[in-house]
């Protein structure tokens, strides 16, 4: 049988609210009486119940953890870190696909269910107008990788899309590039929006550049290869600002089947610098975003915002570096 709080009691020679307390974050025990509940807890091999405590406190230490992209394989190590770091904190995150939705209404409503003390939206794509929806629930909320603002109603961390639209145009063209293209996700989403707006302002520029756009149905492997399938049936760029590593993966296949190189015949730039863009078959060059840092502190965020429910909202902004690979043509 599982053993009880009253076991515990029993053992240690004190009372269950002694032991209760001692177990319970912010509440006062003397150092004596924990030491000895927690010596007769180990005897036992007890382990505080975290629902139960929940009832006592008000707080259930869930986290909910959002995401609306399960097709790329970026956002398992998204998940990683994410979990990770909040388990550190004794945070509990719990997991919510919302794949195709984009009313948030309905994640408000099963997230109140599970009674979270907090929401990580964790997406490039979502609108600001989604997290938005669970602050005015009263529910705190951070939007990790969110669209940047210069007074953001809830808090943003990521990078700037604009800014790493210009690094990518830029170093196509520093390359001797003289037709680049853009290939972006999902053409309503924010990040392939601001990627774009970014690309454009940079390349129509330069008066002996031609550039073209196209887009990918999602930020995925096959809507990648099946966007560049369709490029390759008509005279394709000489190099590709792929918005996304997953989706530069996917046009790197179809270039490959189709008999042609990379990059002699097509060179490709991604961006994230996911972990599989540096393995030896793909070789990606790509635009690293600091997916470490923007999560380590969305957690100092969420913690903080659990904490201090009168902080005004942030936006924090992360730089990106070129990653240079072996898919683009060397520098002249």
């Amino acid at each position: 049988m599982a053993v009880t709080l009253k076991d515990v009691a029993e053992r240690a020679g004190v009372s269950r609210s002694a032991v209760s307390r001692t177990y319970t974050e912010g509440a006062s025990v003397s150092e004596k009486t924990r030491a000895k509940v927690e010596k007769a807890a180990a005897a036992l091999g007890y382990s505080p119940n975290a629902l139960a405590s929940s009832l006592t406190t008000g707080r259930t230490k869930l986290i909910g953890l959002v995401s609306n992209n399960f097709h790329n394989p970026i956002f398992l190590e998204v998940f990683d870190l994410f979990t990770k770091g909040l388990q550190a904190r004794g945070l509990r995150p719990l997991l919510v696909n919302l794949t195709d939705e984009i009313d948030p209404a309905n994640s408000i409503r099963m997230l109140r269910a599970y009674s979270v003390d907090g929401v990580i939206v964790a997406s490039s794509t979502l609108p600001a107008t989604f997290a938005e929806g669970f602050k005015e629930a009263g529910v705190p909320v951070v939007h990790s990788f969110g669209r940047q603002s210069p007074s953001p109603k809830v808090n943003v961390l990521g990078i700037d899309n604009i800014e790493a639209g210009r690094m990518a145009a830029r170093t196509l063209i520093a390359r001797g590039y003289k037709h680049i293209a853009f290939l972006g996700g999902p053409e309503l989403a924010t990040s392939t929006q601001d990627r774009l707006t970014g690309f454009a302002e940079i390349a129509s520029s330069d008066a002996t550049v031609r550039w073209t756009v196209s887009f990918a149905s999602n930020y995925s492997f096959d809507a990648g290869r099946a966007a560049m399938q369709e490029l390759l049936r008509d005279t394709p760029a000489e190099a590709y600002f792929c918005g996304d590593d997953v989706l530069s993966i996917g046009a790197l296949s179809a270039i490959q089947d189709a008999g042609l190189d990379v990059p002699g015949d097509i060179g490709i730039i991604g961006l994230n610098d996911m972990e599989m863009a540096g393995w030896a078959n793909i070789n990606l060059t790509t635009i690293r975003n600091p997916i470490r840092q923007i999560i380590a502190s969305s957690i100092e965020l969420i913690e903080a915002s659990l904490q201090d429910g009168t902080r005004y909202p942030e936006a924090r902004l992360f730089a990106c570096t070129i990653v240079e690979r072996g898919t683009l043509r060397p520098l002249p």
